[in-house]
Order: C-alpha cells, then structure tokens, then sequence
C-alpha cells in the first residue's frame, strides 16, 4: 500500500537546560515516521517546572509527565502542540534501560499518535495504539517500547 507522504511543518523549541536532547533533524524523522496526515506541530521540549506547570493546567495532575499533547481541533491541516519533558524522559529511560534517543522517539510517535486521535482510554484503545507505536518505533531501528517496561 503506498500513500502519499504528509506534509509536515514542525517548530521545535528547547526550553530545556538539559543538553542530551536529540537535534531538530532527529525529531522531523520521528514525528514523519508517525505523522498519517498533514500536520503544522509545534514540539517544546522543557525542564520540568514548565512540565509540571502544564500539567497541572490541563490535566490536573501535580507532577511533570514525559508527553503532553495538545490538538487543536477542526483545523486542516491538523495543528497541535505536543511537549516533552527532558528530565522526565532521561530518567524513565535509564529506568527502563533504553536509550535515551530511543525513549525520545518513542514519545515523540506517541504524542504524534495522540495528535491524530489515537488514544489508550481502555484496552482496546490502548492495544491499537501501542501496535502502531511499536510498528512505527521499530521501524525506526529501535526496540519495541513496550518490551521488557516493567523490568
């Protein structure tokens, strides 16, 4: 099956100190590696005080979390931001011994994911969505996310 490859316009913002994140060019690939649509993103990686922040604003939860998504709906082509949160990311990668541009890429496709209606609500959601992540991850060159998490 071949389909036409979206057009992307993707800004990248470093609002972070940390200086083991991976470069523009690394993130494009992964958000296209995911991205089914056309997509103008804006990608913001920060420090956890701007993540938590975030979180608490529109999650309610009162802690820095890896990937927060936010779409903007009823645009064409389909707008959102989506942010990382690099503290957050090097340590779950160290605790689930991957690579840190591999947990990068990862996050990256799953809040690419989420910015298409991808969503893990319950089981079924999530089996779908995990498949595709795993699909798109792997053909990336990186391990499946999902293998081995709790250990």
């Amino acid at each position: 099956m071949t389909h036409k490859e979206a057009k992307l316009k993707l800004t990248t913002q470093y609002a972070t100190h940390d200086r083991s994140v991976p470069a523009r060019p690394q993130f494009r690939k992964w958000v296209k590696a995911a991205l089914m649509q056309d997509a103008e993103i804006v990608l913001r990686i920060v420090d956890e005080p701007e993540g938590r922040s975030l979180n608490q604003d529109f999650r309610g939860g009162d802690h820095a979390t890896n990937v927060l998504t936010f779409v903007y709906n009823h645009t064409q082509p389909l707008s959102g931001d989506i942010v990382l949160c690099a503290p957050v990311i090097v340590k779950e990668a160290g605790q689930q011994n991957k690579s840190l541009a591999a947990h990068y890429a990862h996050l990256t496709v799953h809040g690419v994911l989420h910015l298409q209606g991808y969503d893990h609500d319950n089981d079924a959601s999530a089996m779908v969505m995990e498949q595709l992540e795993t699909e798109v991850v792997m053909r990336l060159g990186y391990d499946g996310p999902y293998k081995d998490i709790s250990g």
